[in-house]
C-alpha cells in the first residue's frame, strides 16, 4: 500500500513538473520586447489565420502592448481632402524583438518590423495598442485569453508576469505574484475614471505592455492571459488593464478577433482599413492635458533607453 501511494505521489509530482515546464516555455515563446524609438516595453504575441487573397490564407502574428509604449512614434499631418482640412494620424513602424536562448545561454535575437493597427491613448483612452508583425508566421505559438464573462479574476489567484524588465536587458523575465485587488479606479483625465486590477507580480520600467497570466494553480485555465501590466507604484504594487476592459474596447473597435478565437478574423484588406484611433464615425480632437495626481502617483512602467536611436544621414545617401 505504501509503495503504491509513493508511486502515485511520484507520478503526480513528475506530471506537475512537466506541465509546469511546458507552461513556462510557452509564456517565454509568446513574450517579446517592443522597441519604439528610445522607449522599450513588452508585448504578447497572438497568431491568426488571415485571408490575404480570395483563395489564400496565411498565419499572421499580432502583438498586444500598451499604448504609451509606442506613442512617441505617433505623428499628425494636416492635409486637404476634397477641399476640406483634416488631420491624418500616422505611426512609424515598431520593432518586435524575440530573444533566442539555447542550452541556457542567450545566442541571439530576431528583430521584426510591426505595423501599428490600433491605438488608444494612455490618458484619455484605454492605453492599448494592437500591432501586426510584417513578417508572416514570425512565431507559431499562440496566446490564450481568460474569459470570465466580465467577472474579475478572484483576489488571491496566483499569477505570472513575463516582460522586458528594464527593457531588452531584462527581456523575458518571469515573476510571480497574486491578484491583490480588483476594480481600482484612477483619475487619468476622464470623468468616469479608469478601472484597473492590482497585482503583486514584480515589475520594473519595461514591463509595460507585458502579459499577466494565470499560473498552473488555475488548472485547465493555466497560462491564460488575464490582463496587461501598465502602471505601478513600487516593484510589487502594479496595475493591470484587465481582460474584461480589453474585451469591451476590442468589441467597440471591431478587433475582438484579436482576443477571441470564436470571432471570425477579417480579411487582411479589412484589417488594414481599421481606423488607427476611434471608429470611422469618430474624430479625435488634439488636446494637451495636464498630468493628474493619479497619473503621477502611478506612473507608466516604460523603460527609456540611454542609447540613441539609429539615424540615417540623408546627405550621405547616393542615387544608384
Amino acid at each position: 500500500m505504501k509503495k503504491a501511494l509513493l508511486s502515485l505521489i511520484i507520478v503526480l509530482f513528475t506530471t506537475h513538473n512537466v506541465f509546469s515546464d511546458e507552461l513556462y516555455q510557452k509564456l517565454q515563446e509568446i513574450s517579446v520586447t517592443v522597441k519604439a524609438g528610445m522607449s522599450e516595453g513588452s508585448g504578447v504575441i497572438i497568431t491568426r489565420e488571415v485571408r490575404v487573397s480570395p483563395n489564400k490564407t496565411e498565419q499572421i502574428n499580432f502583438v498586444w502592448t500598451a499604448g504609451h509604449v509606442i506613442d512617441n512614434l505617433r505623428s499628425v499631418r494636416n492635409v486637404i481632402n476634397n477641399g476640406q482640412p483634416m488631420k491624418v494620424v500616422e505611426f512609424r513602424d515598431v520593432y518586435i524583438v524575440k530573444e533566442l536562448v539555447e542550452n541556457g545561454r542567450r545566442v541571439g535575437e530576431l528583430k521584426m518590423d510591426a505595423k501599428v493597427l490600433k491605438y488608444s491613448d494612455a490618458n484619455d483612452g484605454e492605453d492599448l495598442a494592437l500591432l501586426m508583425v510584417r513578417k508572416r508566421s514570425f512565431i507559431a505559438n499562440n496566446s490564450e485569453f481568460y474569459d470570465g464573462k466580465g467577472v474579475p479574476v478572484p483576489i488571491g489567484t496566483e499569477l505570472y508576469h513575463v516582460g522586458s524588465l528594464l527593457g531588452q536587458t531584462g527581456s523575458n523575465s518571469m515573476t510571480r505574484g497574486i491578484v491583490s485587488q480588483v476594480g481600482r479606479v484612477l483619475n487619468l483625465g476622464t470623468g468616469d475614471g479608469t478601472v484597473f486590477d492590482q497585482t503583486t507580480v514584480t515589475a520594473f520600467p519595461g514591463s509595460s505592455g507585458g502579459g499577466v497570466f494565470l499560473s498552473e494553480r488555475s488548472g485547465d485555465k493555466a497560462g491564460q492571459y488575464m490582463g496587461m501590466l501598465v502602471r505601478g507604484a513600487g516593484e510589487t504594487f502594479n496595475l493591470v488593464v484587465p481582460i474584461r476592459r480589453m474585451r469591451a474596447w476590442s468589441k467597440k473597435n471591431n478587433v475582438l478577433w484579436a482576443l477571441s478565437k470564436d470571432v471570425e478574423v477579417p480579411s487582411l484588406e479589412d484589417i488594414l482599413s481599421i481606423p488607427l484611433e476611434g471608429t470611422k464615425s469618430q474624430s479625435k480632437t488634439e488636446t494637451k492635458k495636464s498630468a493628474t495626481k493619479d497619473s503621477v502617483q502611478f506612473p507608466t512602467l516604460i523603460h527609456i533607453s540611454k542609447e540613441k536611436p539609429e539615424k540615417i544621414n540623408v546627405d550621405t545617401l547616393q542615387i544608384r
